[in-house]
């Protein structure tokens, strides 16, 4: 069998995610290597994500060494990895996801209702913020980086009295202690593609997509078509409050998106089916943009960054 090369970043959680698919391509025959990749998005730090403004800020060095044929695949995060992808590189395979709502976490408090007024709430995401402001805004939201350890140790230390990340993560590495509740969609719209892995070839390498095949879910990747149709309509990423989620139900795409104000005084929500996915995200989108989520997106891109950072 193939020999295969698997480019990632370095951090516990895409480590993870990197060894997960390694030992699947093992299963299968495959002799694999994976090689870390030191990202833009790794190197800063003290930035709130929002204001780095660098798109694809956690996949272009992995496709630079991708394109060089230094790896034969990426392992992204499906949310990290760009709508538009350029055209020397394609997604080979989404695999099945895990849960892709957020997750509460606490040490003292059961859940968002019962944070007391003007609690201390770390989030590194505009989308979860501006959800969580308009449902709490006496909520102090500040910014919260580093990988999943350092968040939660955060946490431990008091400096925050609750946090809020992605339960897939969680879930992933085994760090579920401290979850509290799991936010529903209609609550807390996650971003587009979050609890999936997006597996990322250079376009036309056929004998690797065949490879790789086996990896690919279908009712994952029909849900996230929509959900990055969606995100692509309103030309926005990751770092802008933009959620996205859908679940193939009897043969029908549901998709809930949401554009809202960073201080979540506004939150504009539209709900549609199709049994077209890449459809149905470009009308919800429209439909987004057409009641006010275009102006929204402007005084944010304005505020944080004229490329904020896509996934």
């Amino acid at each position: 069998m193939a020999r295969l090369r698997i480019g990632s970043r370095g951090s516990q959680l895409a480590l993870w995610q990197a060894n997960h698919i390694a030992e699947r391509l093992r299963a299968q025959g495959h002799e694999v290597e994976i090689e870390i990749i030191k990202t833009t998005g790794d190197k800063i730090l003290d930035v709130a994500l929002a204001k780095v403004g660098t798109k694809g800020m956690f996949t272009k060095e992995i496709e630079e060494a991708l394109f060089e044929a230094r790896v034969d695949l990426a392992v992204h995060s499906l949310k990290d990895l760009p709508t538009e992808l350029a055209p020397e590189f394609e997604i080979a395979a989404i695999t099945e996801r895990q849960n892709p709502r957020d997750a509460f976490l606490s040490r003292n408090f059961e859940s968002i209702t019962h944070l007391p007024e003007g609690a201390r709430v770390g989030t590194s995401s505009l989308r979860r913020q501006a959800q969580l402001k308009a449902i709490r805004p006496d909520l102090q939201v500040f910014p919260l980086r580093g990988n999943v350890d350092t968040r939660l140790r955060k946490l431990e230390e008091g400096e925050y009295d609750a946090i809020i990340l992605a339960s897939a993560g969680l879930n992933r590495l085994g760090l579920t202690k401290r979850i509290r509740q799991i936010l529903p969609a209609e609550v807390m719209c996650p971003a587009a593609g979050q609890g999936a892995l997006g597996i990322e070839i250079r376009a036309g390498d056929e004998d690797t997509r065949r490879q790789l095949q086996f990896l690919n879910h279908v009712a994952t990747r029909t849900s996230t078509i929509a959900e990055r149709a969606l995100l692509n309509e309103l030309g926005g990423g990751c770092q802008v409050p933009i959620g996205a989620f859908a679940e193939v139900i009897s043969n029908e795409i549901k998709l809930i998106g949401v554009v809202a104000r960073p201080d979540g005084s506004t939150v504009i929500r539209e709900t549609g089916t199709s049994r077209d996915p890449q459809i149905l995200g470009e009308q919800l989108g429209q439909s987004l943009l057409n009641r006010g989520g275009r102006e929204i997106l402007h005084e944010v891109y304005g505020e944080t960054a004229a490329a904020p950072a896509q996934p």
